[in-house]
C-alpha cells in the first residue's frame, strides 16, 4: 500500500475504517462526505428492454431476452415471471435498488469461467486524493433444495492504473443467496498516488457459471470520499433547510465545520431550481452568507466543496456536504369571488380556493378559519365588504381577495289604499311600496302592471292584487278594491207618433248605482211626471226628457218625440160651380201633411187628379177642364207610415 502523504491526512482520517493490509479483502465503505461521481453507471430508465452498454464496459454478450442465457446480460426494469426459464431458482424483482419500477439494471447470468463483466475508465482524478469504488448486487438465487448446491457470486473490486498495475481490491466472498431478494452496497476505497490521474475501475466474477452465479447490478460509481462536513442555518447543528414565502426578504448565514485535520480549501457551490451545480464566485469561506430579496418562488440549494489547497478548482477531487436547501414557497392564489346578493334571513355562503387555509374578515364578524364562511339568517348589518386570506401549507398568505355583500331586505309590501271608489270611466291612481319590483294582476284597466303606482280605470269593480319583491327574494303581496259605480243612464223610450186626441204610455228606463230620483220634463199632458212610464196626451208634436240622478256619479237624461197628428176630415161631396160655396174639396188638416199624396179615380179607373202636401185643394177638374158631376174614389197616403185613407166623393154641379 502506497504511503499516505501528511499534508492530506484530513481527507480521510474521518473515515470509519482502517486501511491495512487485510482491508484490501474486507468490504469498505465511505462514512464522510462524497463527491460527485466521476463514474456512475445506473443503466438510466424506460421500458423493457433497456439498450446494450457501450463498447468497452463488458464483455458479456447483449441480449434482449429477460433470462439471458449464461455468459449474456439484459438491461431491463424488472424480472418476474422467471420460473418459466428457471424454475423456483431466480426471485421476482420489480424495481431497482432506488424502489424505481422504472430504473433500469444490470441482469448478469454468468460465465462458464471466471471473467470480467463490469470496465470502466476514470479521468482527470487527484494525486493523493481518496476515492471510492462501489456498486448494489443482488443475487437472483432463491435458497432452497433446488439451488442447495448451485454457484454463488464471487467479485472481485479492482482499482488499477491506465497500465494494469492494481492499486486496490476488494473481494466480496461468496454472496449467499437470501430467502428475499435484498440489494446489498459492496465497495473498495484507495489513496491515488501523487503520479496518477487516470485509473480503470474492473469488476470480475470468479464464481463459475452453468448452474447458478447469476445476479444483478446497478448504481456502480466511482467518486472522491472525504471527511465528515458538518452544516447548518446559523450553526452546524442548525436545520439543513429553511421556509421564505415569495416576494420575502431574508439573510441567512450558512455555517460549516470539517471534522478532520489538514488546511482545508473551499468552494460554495450553488443549485436553482434544479438547474446543476454552479460554482459561487468569491465564495471560499467556511460560512456563507445568503440574502434573498423579493424572493421568487423556487427551490435554491447551497453545498460546500472541500479539498486540499489548489486542488479545490478540480471538481474530481472535491467532497461535498449535503445540500442546504432554501424552499421558497409561492404565496397561494385565490381565484376571484364574484359579488354576492343575499335576501335577509337566508344563508350566505362564501367560499375560497386555492389555499391550504383560510381566514374571512368581514362586517360586524370576528375574524374565522371558517371556508366555506357560512352565516345563517343574515341581516342587512351583514352587507358590506368581506375579505379572505389563503394560507398555503408552508405557512405563506395570499394577497387579500374581497367581495361585496348585497343583503336585501324582507319586502314589507304596503299599498296606500286599499279601498277605491270610482265611477264608470273614471281614473284612480293606485300606490303600492316595500320593495324593488312589482307586478299587478289582474292587469285589465291598468296602464301598467309592472309599476308600483299605476293608474287604474276598470269598467267594473275590480280586485288588484300587487305582489312585490326585490329580486329574486321571498314576495309579499297586498290587494287594492276599486269599486266602480256606475253612471247613471237615462232612456225615454223610442219616438212616438199618435193622432190628435190620443194618448200614449212613455216607456222610461233608468240604471246605474245610486239613483236617487228620475222625473220628466216638462210635465205638460202627462199623468205622472215622476213615474217612469207615464201617460201622456198631447195636442201638438212635443219632446219629453227623462232626467235620472245619482248621489254618486251624476245626472243622465234622455229624450223622447211625440209626434201628434192632426184629425182628417175627408168631405164627401163639393160643388165646384163658382158660387163662392163649397167650390174645392177641403181636407181639414191635410196640409199638415207636407208629404202626403193625393189621387183621385173616375168610375172607369181613370186618374183624374194628383198632388202632393195638398197645399191647394182640388177644384173639380182635370187637365184645367171641369170635370162631369159623378162619384169619384180617392186614395191619401199620409207617409206617416199609417194606413192609406180611402173612399168616394160626390161632385155637384
Amino acid at each position: 500500500m502506497r504511503p499516505i502523504t501528511p499534508g492530506y491526512c484530513f481527507l480521510i482520517t474521518c473515515l470509519l475504517f482502517t486501511m491495512n493490509s487485510r482491508a484490501q479483502t474486507q468490504q469498505q465503505t465511505c462514512n464522510g462526505s462524497l463527491g460527485d461521481p466521476v463514474i456512475h453507471q445506473d443503466f438510466g430508465s424506460g421500458t423493457n428492454p433497456g439498450g446494450p452498454l457501450a463498447a468497452g464496459i463488458t464483455d458479456m454478450l447483449y441480449s434482449t431476452d429477460n433470462c439471458p442465457v449464461d455468459g449474456s446480460y439484459t438491461i431491463a426494469n424488472s424480472l418476474t415471471g422467471s420460473a418459466n426459464t428457471h424454475p423456483y431458482t431466480w426471485h421476482n424483482v420489480t424495481a431497482d435498488h432506488t424502489g424505481n419500477p422504472n430504473g433500469y439494471f444490470m441482469i448478469i447470468n454468468a460465465n462458464y469461467n471466471p471473467s470480467v463483466f463490469f470496465t470502466q475508465t476514470a479521468n482527470g482524478l487527484c494525486p493523493n486524493t481518496y476515492y471510492f469504488f462501489s456498486a448494489y448486487i443482488l443475487n437472483l438465487m432463491i435458497p432452497g433444495p433446488i439451488t442447495a448446491t448451485f454457484h454463488h457470486p464471487d467479485i472481485t473490486f479492482s482499482i488499477e492504473t491506465t497500465s494494469g498495475a492494481v492499486l486496490q481490491t476488494l473481494n466480496t466472498g461468496t454472496i449467499e443467496a437470501l430467502s428475499s431478494p435484498k440489494w446489498v452496497q459492496y465497495g473498495v476505497g484507495f489513496t491515488t498516488p501523487a503520479d496518477v490521474t487516470d485509473v480503470v475501475v474492473v469488476m470480475t466474477n470468479h464464481g463459475e457459471g452453468g448452474n447458478g452465479n447469476d445476479f444483478l447490478l446497478d448504481d456502480i460509481t466511482f467518486q472522491a470520499c472525504g471527511p465528515i462536513i458538518k452544516e447548518g442555518f446559523g450553526s452546524t447543528n442548525g436545520p439543513s433547510s429553511i421556509s421564505l414565502c415569495q416576494g420575502s426578504n431574508a439573510t441567512n448565514i450558512l455555517q460549516t465545520q470539517v471534522v478532520g485535520n489538514g488546511t482545508p480549501s473551499y468552494q460554495w457551490q450553488s443549485n436553482n431550481n434544479g438547474t446543476g451545480w454552479v460554482d459561487m464566485n468569491g465564495e471560499t469561506n467556511s460560512s456563507l452568507t445568503v440574502v434573498t430579496t423579493n424572493a421568487a418562488p423556487g427551490v435554491h440549494q447551497y453545498r460546500l466543496g472541500v479539498a486540499n489547497g489548489s486542488a479545490i478548482s478540480v471538481v474530481s477531487c472535491r467532497v461535498y456536504s449535503p445540500p442546504l436547501t432554501i424552499y421558497v414557497n409561492p404565496l397561494p392564489v385565490v381565484p376571484p369571488i364574484g359579488d354576492q346578493t343575499v335576501c335577509e334571513s337566508h344563508t350566505l355562503q362564501l367560499t375560497a380556493q386555492g389555499g391550504a387555509g383560510y381566514v374571512w374578515t368581514g362586517p360586524n364578524m370576528s375574524p374565522t378559519s371558517q371556508n366555506p364562511l357560512v352565516i345563517n339568517n343574515v341581516t342587512p348589518a351583514n352587507a358590506g365588504l368581506y375579505s379572505v386570506v389563503a394560507l398555503s401549507d408552508s405557512g405563506c398568505t395570499s394577497a387579500p381577495v374581497k367581495v361585496n355583500v348585497n343583503v336585501i331586505p324582507i319586502v314589507v309590501a304596503t299599498v296606500s289604499n286599499p279601498a277605491i271608489t270610482i265611477c264608470a270611466g273614471d281614473k284612480a291612481p293606485l300606490a303600492a311600496s316595500g320593495g324593488l319590483y312589482y307586478k299587478w294582476t289582474p292587469s285589465t284597466g291598468l296602464d301598467h302592471d309592472d309599476i308600483p303606482n299605476p293608474i287604474a280605470s276598470p269598467l267594473t269593480t275590480t280586485k288588484y292584487t300587487v305582489h312585490v319583491s326585490n329580486g329574486g327574494c321571498t314576495d309579499s303581496s297586498k290587494t287594492v278594491t276599486v269599486t266602480v259605480n256606475q253612471n247613471p243612464v237615462a232612456d225615454a223610450g223610442s219616438p212616438i207618433v199618435l193622432f190628435e186626441g190620443q194618448s200614449a204610455t212613455l216607456k222610461g228606463n233608468v240604471t246605474g248605482d245610486n239613483i236617487t230620483s228620475y222625473s220628466w220634463s216638462p210635465t205638460t199632458f202627462l199623468s205622472d211626471p215622476n213615474s217612469l212610464t207615464p201617460i201622456a196626451t198631447p195636442t201638438d208634436n212635443i219632446t219629453y226628457t227623462l232626467t235620472a240622478i245619482s248621489q254618486t256619479c251624476g245626472t243622465a237624461t234622455s229624450s223622447v218625440f211625440i209626434r201628434v197628428y192632426k184629425k182628417i176630415i175627408v168631405p164627401n161631396t163639393f160643388s165646384p160651380n163658382n158660387d163662392g160655396i163649397n167650390d174645392h174639396w177641403n181636407i181639414e188638416a191635410l196640409f199638415t201633411y207636407p208629404q202626403c199624396s193625393v189621387l183621385v179615380y173616375n168610375r172607369y179607373g181613370q186618374q183624374v187628379y194628383q198632388n202632393v202636401g195638398y197645399a191647394k185643394p182640388w177644384d173639380g177638374t182635370f187637365n184645367g177642364s171641369p170635370l162631369a158631376p159623378g162619384t169619384y174614389y180617392y186614395i191619401i197616403d199620409l207617409k206617416n207610415n199609417t194606413p192609406k185613407i180611402t173612399g168616394w166623393v160626390l161632385l155637384v154641379r
